[in-house]
């Protein structure tokens, strides 16, 4: 593809923030998606409100307040650096935060539905043979929501990969610290480096398609279709 050593190490830097944010909220997305499903109250609203305002937030408005929070006089800055951790901001566990915020919505709302999809039925039976709630969780509802599973960690995996406003307002562009794949297209073309450009856009181009159809391929089929 004749990539130069910047755009894989990029690309590198990429994958590696994308697979980090993935695990990471696999671990808080998951009871989070599991309360949504099942809460009734009126609190249930808010909260997934909360959870979704990335979706519609322009990143450089959520950037520029956890930039505000993650540095030297924020609350975040001022705790990360009482524990000898340093700012964030600018540094590659900054990305990772910022990210963890942005691609939210990503893992929660399809563990959501598929945990929505499970009912209550599966629970009871459980429930009747004893199995403690938590049993009832990782023995039931997990496995019939595999499919949510797959989908929240590409979907979420995948964004994390495209993000921009986010990490150049929490990351700026350092090489080989925060210079992502997308930055690194910016900077091309900015340089008016276009065949550069044009090159490592064709690799993100053909790693969505290929995102898209494992998310297709990998989607239970409707029984009606068969």
């Amino acid at each position: 593809m004749g990539l130069t050593d910047s755009d894989l190490q990029a690309i590198w830097l990429t994958v590696r923030l994308a697979g980090i944010v993935t695990l990471i909220l696999l671990v808080i997305g998951t009871p989070i998606a599991w309360w949504l499903a099942r809460a009734k109250g009126w609190w249930k609203g808010p909260v997934g409100a909360v959870v979704a305002l990335p979706l519609v937030l322009p990143p450089s408005v959520l950037g520029f307040y956890l930039l505000l929070a993650m540095g030297p006089h924020g609350p975040v800055g001022q705790l990360t650096q009482a524990l000898g951790i340093g700012a964030l901001p600018f540094t590659f566990w900054g990305l990772v935060v910022a990210s963890v915020f942005y691609s939210l919505p990503f893992m929660v709302q399809p563990l959501q539905t598929a945990f929505e999809a499970v009912g209550e039925r599966p629970l009871e039976v459980a429930a009747t043979l004893r199995a403690s709630p938590l049993d009832a969780f990782f023995t039931v509802a997990v496995p019939l929501a595999l499919p949510g599973f797959l989908t929240a960690s590409i979907l979420t995996f995948a964004h994390t990969v495209g993000e921009f406003g986010v990490v150049l307002m929490i990351g700026g562009n350092l090489p080989g610290v925060t210079r992502v794949a997308s930055v690194q297209i910016y900077d091309h073309v900015e340089a008016m480096e276009y065949l550069q450009a044009h090159r490592l856009s064709a690799v993100m181009l053909v790693f969505s398609f290929i995102v898209l159809l494992a998310l297709y391929a990998w989607r239970p089929k409707n029984p009606k279709d068969n």
